[in-house]
């Protein structure tokens, strides 16, 4: 049973609200070390089922130019993002505890 203490008025008297005090700055790097990271472990399994199937021959030499072309372009918008959020790339390989880092390390 809990119980609650009330004003002399018989209203129930608020515990005060927790407030949670946040850097707007370290918000936004947060999200966007986050986002990026997303970003960055789908550009490598991309990267990676590209591979294969161009080891495979699945892909024309037109598919494998274009593909080649376009993950270069990923790879240097990725590295312009985390410039300017001020990340590295190690910054977006998250510690999954004792399943180890979420990309693989290179």
């Amino acid at each position: 049973m809990t119980s609650t203490s009330s004003d002399p008025s018989g209203r129930q008297a608020r515990s005060p609200r927790l407030r949670i005090e946040t850097d707007p700055e370290a918000v936004e790097r947060d999200l966007s070390r986050l986002v990026l990271t997303l970003v960055e472990l789908v550009r490598q399994l991309v990267e990676r089922q590209s591979i294969r199937r161009m080891e495979r021959g699945d892909l024309s030499d037109e598919q494998v130019e274009t593909l080649g072309l376009t993950l270069m372009k990923l790879e240097e918008a990725m590295t312009e993002l985390c410039e300017r959020f001020d990340l590295t790339p190690a910054d977006l390989n998250l510690d999954l505890g004792p399943l180890g880092t979420l990309l693989p390390e290179d």
